[in-house]
């Protein structure tokens, strides 16, 4: 008896918005929800809320093989972030700050406009944010 098991495991993998590009990200990704215009300043908003050092700026656009989307602060360097509505801190890296704003602006939208479309970038960054070296960070920052 020949018995396969099936081992692929689905690689995510993240790709720069080029610049040309970044004029239809949001309504080509979160046009369909509720309020979608409101997203993009709540991600910074986290990021400020989670960072006493982050003074804004500019942010990259990346997406995701599984249909997801997120973006990353500019500034290469490490964020120390701290969430006070759990107690938790962890000093990450630009693209790791940018995922934990990112899941929480998305959990927060999707739980106030009860959409299931944002529910599902929520999931799909959350796939990506599972098998990133900064996992453990990340997932403490947010839950």
């Amino acid at each position: 008896m020949n018995t396969q098991i099936n081992t692929d495991i689905r690689h995510i993998t993240a790709t720069a918005v080029k610049d040309h590009k970044r004029h239809d990200f949001w309504f080509q990704h979160f046009g369909t929800i509720p309020s979608w215009m409101l997203i993009e300043p709540q991600v910074f908003g986290w990021l400020d809320r989670f960072c006493t050092d982050y003074q804004g700026g500019f942010w990259d656009f990346r997406t995701l093989n599984n249909g997801g989307a997120y973006l990353i602060p500019s500034t290469d360097q490490e964020y120390v972030l701290f969430n006070p509505l759990n107690g938790n801190g962890a000093t990450v890296s630009q693209e790791a700050a940018g995922i934990t704003a990112c899941l929480m602006t998305y959990s927060h939208h999707a739980c106030r406009n009860e959409s299931e479309a944002m529910t599902e970038h929520f999931y799909r960054l959350r796939e990506y944010a599972l098998h990133h070296p900064e996992s453990r960070a990340i997932f403490s920052l947010i839950d």
